[in-house]
């Protein structure tokens, strides 16, 4: 194992806090991770790690060449991308919210992966904003405004969001015909993971942004039952328009003050601000890019 080698396995190591899980992402026995940490501290006579029972921490002067290293191996991998008429390949691990992926990512997979025959993709599935470094994630597809200032994020798309409830509900609370009208009527809230309060209702009113809270009955965090309690009649939602166009179609759904609508909800590839945007990740974003303007969603 050449020093680069070494330091590949040092930077998974800090990222991952575990030799093991260094190991299994490196699809190297454990063996050969440590013989490598013995290596590369005996050679800097420094000590990079502290091993503790549950877990590994750099020391500082690991955490001061973890840094190095990463800068290092960043410039390497651009450096060669530059020069080499190749497809990119490897590993890269993402992390998709769950109706992008089922709506858009997954079904064009096939053609990306045929195209980028080289790029084996780990897929994970969640809308928490993940630790990318501690879960070895290279990057990862949300919807909307970027909160974590660790964070990069490149914007891949702009969703048309519409408000909208069941026949049901408006039947009994009526159909708003401005926003004064919404003072009676009530709404599914969906909590923020950030700070676990209910996201307020959004209208752009002549170019102007206003919130409205709403009452109700019902507090969801997750996209599939926000949905499915408009349906059910529990109160006004506000949705990406794909989501529910099979829902609007059928007549389950139905929309609402039309000429007031939510803000477009940015899409955005998010990647750590330590690193630098590697060749896969660009990749992947730029083909990200390219499918959501295709689908024009």
């Amino acid at each position: 194992m050449d020093r680069l080698e070494e330091m590949r396995v040092f930077v998974r190591i800090v990222e991952r806090r575990s030799f093991t899980q260094a190991a299994d992402d490196l699809q190297l026995p454990r063996a050969t991770v440590t013989n490598a940490i013995q290596r590369l501290e005996t050679r800097l006579g420094a000590r990079l790690l502290e091993r503790t029972t549950r877990q590994v921490s750099p020391t500082l002067d690991g955490d001061s060449y973890y840094q190095r290293c990463l800068r290092l191996l960043a410039d390497m991998e651009e450096a060669e991308e530059s020069f080499r008429n190749t497809t990119p390949k490897g590993l890269l691990r993402v992390n998709l919210q769950g109706t992008l992926a089922r709506n858009f990512v997954v079904p064009a997979l096939p053609a990306f992966l045929q195209r980028y025959p080289g790029i084996e993709l780990h897929i994970g599935e969640g809308d928490r904003l993940v630790d990318l470094v501690r879960e070895g994630v290279d990057c990862v597809l949300r919807a909307g405004t970027l909160q974590d200032s660790s964070m990069v994020g490149r914007r891949v798309a702009n969703l048309e969001q519409i408000t909208c409830a069941s026949p049901a509900y408006l039947a009994q609370f009526g159909v708003p015909a401005d926003l004064q009208a919404l003072a009676r009527h009530r709404a599914v809230n969906y909590l923020s993971t950030a700070t676990g309060r209910a996201l307020p209702l959004e209208f752009m009113v002549d170019g102007k942004l206003q919130t409205l809270n709403l009452p109700g009955s019902v507090s969801v965090t997750g996209a599939d039952v926000y949905t499915a309690s408009a349906i059910a009649g529990l109160g006004l939602v506000q949705v990406p328009r794909y989501r529910v166009t099979a829902e609007l179609a059928a007549g389950s759904l139905q929309q609402v003050l039309p000429e007031l609508p939510p803000p477009a909800l940015p899409v955005s590839v998010l990647y750590p601000q330590s690193r630098q945007l590697s060749a896969r990740v660009r990749l992947f974003a730029d083909w990200l890019q390219a499918l959501f303007a295709s689908s024009k969603p």
